[in-house]
């Protein structure tokens, strides 16, 4: 064996277990029985989850934006967050340019990935503009083991192409793939907006009011009945609301195949945050939400209504966020979320006593995925799978300092909380990576990895 992880006590979603894991060319080959390998790791005492799966980050920011700026992290330092974090698999949101297709953008951001990622990758191509162009590209991409695609409810041009956006979920459908979608309602938006400039109501900690719960839910119903009506597998993106699970939940109970995704904005935080002199740091779209929200989120994690914790991770400087030339209409959107996002669930989560260990390892890796065609190369500690773990020192306890960690963003929204369970050891494909908070894992040593069809849970 290259590697032996001997004594941990393994966990997957259905099953936990005292036994030697033996690793050999990136792969698990043996678990228990008789084994010697060059390195070996003693993990007694300590539990064994499958390496986290994130399937939305923003690491390959785009470069329409008129006003210049872009997100803090690229591959480098986002990947390197998140091995810090154990995390050991992203899912990247890949946005063609205006003059790019689909498939474009996929090459670009793929050599870039190449170069600079330590993790293991995929892609999800944005279907920004459905043309003829980029419609045809759809089942290519799902051949080439790119098998989704994401769009927005919340961009003004949506509305304008409802028939082809539809359209695209029927490909996808018959590629046997599945749609990422934002649900938030543009028209709703607006108007909220206009309502608040016209009261003089310009001031950051009115941030949540420009995004109301009813513009998530509503857009939430609709993207559900565009999956009753096409078939296509449906998957929400950072649902932030009670009001918007239920509106999942209406579907699910009738058998449709619709997936929810939170982040951990919407699980640690509330829209009371805005009220701090620098709220603006906290903005996201959705807006945090009140506490009974919160306690909604926890809830579902628990009883299996929420699949799968994602960060939507994308970082800015405090600087940025807290630009005074910005009002509540148009604050930036997004937080470093890759390093403390595990470590937090199985802080507050697991040893809070919320969720089951098994429920941590379902959430933040094997139902990914599974969703996302990457079971059981990845998700999962079986003979014959990437060989992808963590070692969990459940004891380390770390007061979280944003300007301290891997990413380049200068900040936490979680500054100042108190963790305990950190990663020991990280492994990506048979090589440690990082060891409790040093990443040894090299720039471009990430690959990508082509994935399947998706699967229902």
């Amino acid at each position: 064996m290259d590697l032996l992880i001997r004594g941990g006590t393994v966990v997957t979603v259905g099953n936990r277990a005292q036994v030697d894991v033996g690793i050999h060319n990136g792969l698990v080959v043996q678990m228990g029985g008789t084994m010697s390998a060059d390195r070996e790791i003693d993990a007694t005492g300590h539990f064994v989850t499958p390496g986290g799966v994130d399937p939305h980050v923003h690491l390959t920011p785009p470069t329409r934006r008129a006003d210049g700026w872009k997100w803090s992290d690229d591959f480098e330092s986002g990947t390197r967050a998140a091995l810090a974090g154990g995390i050991t698999t992203v899912g990247n949101m890949s946005f063609p340019e205006r003059d790019e297709t689909m498939a474009d953008a996929i090459v670009r951001d793929d050599a870039e990935a190449k170069k600079l990622s330590l993790a293991d990758y995929f892609f999800h191509p944005v279907l920004m503009y459905p043309s003829k162009e980029n419609l045809a590209t759809i089942a290519p991409l799902h051949s080439q083991g790119h098998t989704s695609i994401k769009f927005f409810l919340s961009f003004r041009s949506f509305d304008r192409h409802v028939p082809e956006f539809l359209e695209a979920m029927r490909i996808v459908k018959q590629a046997g793939g599945i749609a990422l979608i934002h649900c938030e309602d543009a028209a709703i938006i607006d108007c909220c907006c206009n309502l608040l400039r016209e009261a003089g109501k310009t001031e950051p900690r009115y941030f949540p009011e420009t995004r109301p719960v009813q513009a998530e839910s509503v857009s939430t119903y609709r993207a559900v009945g565009y999956c009753e009506t096409t078939g296509c597998p449906c998957y929400v993106v950072h649902l932030a609301s009670a009001r918007a699970l239920a509106a999942c939940h209406d579907g699910r109970s009738r058998g449709l195949p619709v997936y929810v995704e939170t982040r951990p904005l919407y699980l640690h935080l509330t829209r009371q945050r805005f009220a701090d002199e620098d709220g603006a740091k906290y903005a996201g779209a959705p807006p945090l939400r009140e506490q009974s929200d919160v306690d909604a989120m926890w809830a579902a994690l628990a009883f299996g209504n929420i699949d799968i914790l994602a960060t939507d991770h994308a970082p800015w400087k405090l600087a940025e966020k807290l630009d005074p030339t910005l009002d509540a209409a148009n604050l930036r959107q997004g937080v470093a979320d890759l390093e403390t996002s595990l470590p937090m669930l199985y802080s507050t989560g697991v040893l809070g006593g919320r969720i089951s260990l098994e429920q941590f390892v379902a959430v933040t890796s094997t139902n990914s995925a599974k969703l996302f065609g990457l079971y059981p190369k990845k998700g999962s500690i079986s003979v014959g799978g990437d060989a992808d773990m963590v070692v969990w020192d459940a004891q380390e306890t770390r007061t979280i300092d944003g300007a301290s960690m891997h990413s380049r963003s200068d900040y936490s929204p979680y500054d100042g909380f108190e963790v305990t369970g950190w990663p020991k050891f990280t492994v990506s494909r048979g090589e440690v990576v990082a060891e409790r908070n040093e990443v040894v894992g090299k720039p471009g040593r990430g690959q990508l990895v082509r994935r399947g069809p998706h699967r229902a849970l």
